[in-house]
C-alpha cells in the first residue's frame, strides 16, 4: 500500500478509507517508533546515574578515611568566638530584615531561635529563581 504514495497519480485513486487506513498506520507507526526512542532515552538516563552515583560512592569513602584528623583545641576554640560574634551580626541583619517586611519596628521583635533550612531545590531552578528575581528589578 506504501507503493501507491510514491506515484501522485495513484494517490488520488485510493479511495478515502484506504487513504485513512494508511494515514492511521503511519501514525501509530510514528508513535510507536516515538516511545521507543523515549524509552530508550529513559534506559540510559537511569544507567548514567547509576554509574556516577557509584563513582560518587566510592570517591566519598577514599575521602572520608583518607583525612579524618580532628582539629586542633585552638582552632576550635577560634571558630566559637567568630560564630557566636557572627550570630549576633546575623540576629541583626534578620531582625532588621523581618521589621523591614513587617512595617514593625526592630526594637519590638525578639528572636528567639534561628535555624538554617536545607534547599532542596536543585540549580536550574535556583538559577530560575534568581532570573524572575532579577528581571523584577
Amino acid at each position: 500500500m506504501f507503493e501507491k504514495f510514491a506515484d501522485p497519480v495513484l494517490i488520488q485513486q485510493m479511495t478515502l478509507s484506504e487513504k485513512i487506513s494508511v494515514a492511521l498506520f503511519v501514525t501509530l507507526l510514528g508513535m510507536m517508533i516515538t516511545f521507543a526512542a523515549l524509552i530508550v532515552l529513559w534506559w540510559l538516563t537511569a544507567f548514567y546515574s547509576k554509574l556516577v552515583r557509584n563513582f560518587e560512592n566510592k570517591d566519598a569513602g577514599n575521602t572520608s578515611t583518607a583525612g579524618a584528623s580532628s582539629p586542633a583545641p585552638a582552632q576550635v576554640a577560634q571558630n566559637n568566638t567568630q560564630s557566636e560574634e557572627n550570630d549576633d551580626e546575623l540576629v541583626a541583619v534578620l531582625a532588621a530584615a523581618i521589621a523591614m517586611a513587617t512595617g514593625r519596628q526592630p526594637h519590638n521583635l525578639v528572636v528567639r531561635q534561628i535555624r538554617q533550612v536545607i534547599d532542596s531545590t536543585p540549580a536550574w531552578g535556583q538559577a530560575g529563581r534568581i532570573s524572575q528575581m532579577n528581571s523584577r528589578m
